[in-house]
């Protein structure tokens, strides 16, 4: 495997799938793309020039239960024939000897991928509102599909997923033992007891939905929505308010993303994307400032993850910042989730 091509034995790889798949012919060109920070993706083109993407989880040392491929492979697989814009799946592959863990191949859908405030600067009033409208309406689309009609009503529990998730993170910050994070487990523990009853019937939760895990066509639509690893069934609310923190306004003090491509006047502000989710949905979003310190928690332990796993070599797509870095952000985010926890939890 070559420091370029992190995670890939592009001989064995190639080998697999032409064995596997009939209508693809070698040799293949294999090109990182530098999105996200947990799974490794790739662009595979093959000798006639058709293209497919592969995904599997980081080279190196990771955490149990994360960057689940094949958990990603049934949900693309529910979802193919559903409303839901996601790409077809191809070939999942069980056997972690070929390239050092499972993979999934899928369709490689053409587009647009909103990762920067440059990828969006040059966006139109009327076509930011349009992509805007989009986002909102795909996660509705997919916070209400027929759980028992595509396949997933079992995909996990239906109770306490803001409980399940206060779990999990904890649990993965725990594991990476990283260093003493004692504000993270006082956050745990307040949030723990203050979280409110869900008000809507479960749903599919993404639990990573935003601008840069979709891509949009040429009309500025959704035509898919990626990363499906961390998707379970859940509360809809909760989900939809983490997504809203990776709606950055102007004047936010910290955020989610370092170059956020909704910064320009351009995209309607952030409360403008709740008024209408919540519009469309026919509900209140009771409890939206706990939910928000949630969130902002929840981000500060995914990102301690990070940085326990660069400290023991992993690499991700995207993912080349220092590790001192990553733990100044963490802690940003867990200080911004105690501010925003004041008066709520």
């Amino acid at each position: 495997m070559s420091t370029a091509n992190p995670g890939l034995d592009a001989d064995a790889v190639s080998d697999a799938l032409t064995h596997h798949l009939e209508d693809v012919r070698p040799p293949y060109a294999f090109e990182l793309i530098a999105a996200g920070g947990s799974n490794l993706t790739y662009r595979v083109t093959d000798d006639t020039g058709r293209r497919l993407a592969l995904r599997r989880p980081p080279a190196g040392p990771r955490l149990p239960t994360a960057h689940d491929v094949e958990r990603e492979w049934r949900i693309l697989s529910a979802l193919a024939d559903s409303a839901v814009p996601a790409p077809r799946p191809v070939w999942y592959c069980a056997d972690p000897d070929i390239t050092g863990a499972p993979f999934l191949v899928m369709e490689f859908v053409d587009g647009r991928v909103l990762r920067s405030a440059a990828d969006s600067a040059d966006l139109t009033d009327a076509e930011a509102d349009v992509a805007t409208d989009s986002l909102i309406d795909t996660q509705i689309l997919f916070h209400t599909v027929d759980l028992a009609a595509v396949g997933l009503d079992d995909l996990g529990r239906h109770d306490d997923y803001v409980g399940r998730q206060l779990k999990r993170w904890r649990t993965q910050v725990e594991r990476a033992d990283t260093r003493p994070t004692p504000l993270l487990f006082e956050l745990h523990d307040r949030l723990a007891v203050a979280r409110p009853m869900p008000r809507l019937p479960v749903g599919l939760a993404h639990g990573d939905y935003r601008f840069d895990n979709t891509i949009l066509g040429q009309d500025h639509r959704v035509a898919a929505v990626l990363d499906w690893e961390l998707c379970t069934t859940g509360d809809p609310i909760a989900d939809f308010a983490w997504s809203l923190q990776y709606w950055a306004d102007p004047d936010d003090p910290v955020t989610f993303l370092a170059d956020p491509p909704t910064i320009h006047d351009t995209f309607p502000r952030r409360e403008e994307v709740a008024r209408r989710y919540a519009g469309r949905m026919g509900i209140e979003l009771d409890h939206l400032d706990y939910y928000t310190a949630f969130s902002w928690w929840k981000q500060a332990c995914i990102v301690e993850g990070v940085y326990g796993r660069r400290l023991l070599g992993s690499r991700g797509g995207g993912i080349t910042a220092d590790p001192a870095e990553i733990a100044v952000k963490a802690d940003l985010l867990a200080e911004q989730a105690l501010e925003l926890a004041r008066g709520v939890v």
